[in-house]
């Protein structure tokens, strides 16, 4: 461990490299392989299953187990959150739900449909563990950066996340495509079930291995060795979010962009969540193995061109403000909503996922930064990112259940899609009531 001064630039490097070690789970797990193999398992099943006592279409169960794993994640962030403030175990917490996410990935090798509830309680414990280990993640920021350096080292977590993603998947579209190649034996479509089991492994292991050069450098937070963990200690953090809540009213332009980032992560998460199942199942490929490529290609091009989008992005609200650039991105994210509703052909599906890729990094690195930036001067930051992600983690809630209601009661996803364009809209009228003077 080592102990560096704030905005040492061996300090910034290690925390942004957690991006490269957890971004694995969001692109493999969350948006494309996981996805396309869950898909798969129900080729004979017509898209529906029996579970819960309910009859569900696959894509609306996932939705709604992923909305049911973050309000858990939104009502346990306050909790947690005050308690590492409160005994300064920051990283402790960190590691935890980093381990417990890995691992859960790992599990997800035996998830089968006959088993059902297993797989699906280690998909909703990977989700956990992933959207865990960011409260803390996230937390850190203010910590390790100054004012100045936060949009920039921001942009680079996300690029190493994107970059770190795509390496791993490119080795895993490589494992699908041509199992034998990796000793995978079996029939084609055996052995290409094997190597999506096997990637979702590989996820776990490299998560695991990578998080540790960031743990190495992470500071542990402000230790005070004469406080317990105690039943006060834990609902401490109820208590801190009252207090941000009450330093909210007294500070209008940070009120006002939770405002605007609720709605606008509702939406934008809610696309990167849905995005290959709505691929797989809206868009007409021609066959089995073009839909797999062309969904795993898609997902690779948003990453690939999210890294310029986050880049660009900072330069952007360094030249016209943070508040101007996200009103900008929310603008084009209407766009994309409008698109996508109207696309069939896969050529359409690769040209929405330019246009998602340039966004979707830009707005994700800019929206943390930005509320990083309009902070008041406080040492409590664990409990302000808390905030900070219940909002974002209730807006999933309902962008995940207005998607799967709306799935599955039509049968069809496109109908949400103009509910989504709906909320970029409102983020839009929502952010342009900021104080021009905020940022």
């Amino acid at each position: 461990m080592k102990n560096l001064q704030k905005g040492d630039k061996k300090l910034l490097n290690a925390w942004a490299f957690y991006d490269w070690a957890n971004s694995v789970y969001t692109l493999t797990i969350a948006s494309a392989v996981f996805p396309i193999f869950y898909e798969a398992l129900f080729a004979k099943r017509d898209h529906y299953i029996d579970v819960f006592g309910m009859h569900l279409k696959n894509s609306a169960l996932i939705s709604f187990i992923t909305a049911m794993a973050f309000l858990f994640v939104s009502f346990m962030s306050p909790l947690l959150s005050g308690v590492a403030d409160y005994v300064g175990n920051k990283k402790s917490f960190m590691k935890f739900f980093c381990y417990l996410g890995a691992t859960s990935c790992i599990g997800l090798y035996w998830f089968d449909l006959d088993n059902i509830y297993i797989g699906l309680a280690f998909y909703f414990l990977g989700l956990i563990g992933f959207w865990g280990s960011l409260v803390f993640y996230n937390s850190y920021l203010p910590d390790i950066a100054f004012e100045e350096q936060q949009d920039s080292i921001s942009a680079k977590g996300y690029s190493l996340g994107y970059i770190g993603s795509v390496i791993l998947l490119i080795i895993n579209l490589a494992m699908i495509m041509k199992p034998k190649l990796f000793g995978i034996t079996g029939s084609d479509g055996e052995a290409a079930m094997k190597a999506m089991r096997y990637s979702f492994v590989m996820v776990g292991v490299w998560w695991i291995v990578f998080s540790q050069y960031t743990y190495y450098y992470l500071p542990n937070g402000r230790k005070n060795n004469n406080e317990k963990l105690t039943r006060s200690t834990i609902f401490n953090g109820f208590n801190e979010l009252k207090k941000v809540w009450a330093l909210l009213k007294q500070n209008i332009p940070l009120k006002r962009y939770l405002g605007g980032f609720f709605v606008s992560s509702m939406a934008v998460q809610t696309v990167l969540l849905v995005a290959t199942y709505f691929g797989a199942q809206e868009i007409q490929w021609e066959s089995k193995e073009e839909s797999t490529i062309g969904l795993i290609v898609s997902i690779l091009l948003i990453q690939i061109i999210a890294v310029a989008g986050a880049i660009l992005t900072s330069k952007a609200s360094a030249k016209f403000g943070n508040i101007p650039t996200l009103i900008v991105i929310n603008a084009i994210w209407v766009v994309f909503c409008v698109i996508v509703y109207f696309i069939y052909l896969p050529i359409h599906f690769y040209i929405a996922a330019t246009i998602a890729g340039f966004v979707m990094g830009g707005i994700q690195a800019l929206s943390r930064s930005t509320y990083s930036k309009l902070l008041p001067e406080t040492e409590d930051t664990a409990s302000f990112f808390s905030f900070y992600d219940v909002a974002e983690k209730i807006g999933i809630v309902i962008g995940m259940c207005v998607y799967g209601i709306i799935d599955q009661i039509t049968g069809s996803s496109r109908s949400a899609i103009v509910i989504l364009g709906i909320f970029f809209v409102t983020a839009i009228f929502l952010l342009r009531r900021i104080p021009k003077k905020a940022l």
